[in-house]
């Protein structure tokens, strides 16, 4: 049994490929990246008020530019938390 039979899960000759991500604003070209849109910035940040990385969202470096000034401006006005304990206290 070769190394790659055990680590597959059982099944031999099958290993897992990820889909490649493709970055959502490049596809849809209406969708703009805007700080006021929290809603959408929202999606972009994790449960403990970070911004989620590049290798986690899909998005092309250019945009993950974009999203985090947007994310930042947002934080900024206070439209989002700059922690997480924010979202742990039920507000939303």
């Amino acid at each position: 049994m070769s190394m790659d039979d055990t680590s597959s899960g059982g099944r031999s000759g099958h290993r897992f490929y990820s889909r490649p991500k493709v970055c959502q604003f490049c596809v849809d070209k209406h969708q703009t990246i805007d700080y006021k849109k929290f809603d959408l910035l929202k999606r972009f940040i994790t449960d403990d008020g970070k911004i989620r990385p590049r290798r986690q969202t899909g998005t092309c470096a250019r945009h993950q530019r974009t999203l985090a000034r947007a994310i930042k401006q947002a934080r900024h006005i206070a439209l989002l938390p700059y922690t997480g304990k924010y979202w742990e206290e039920g507000h939303s």
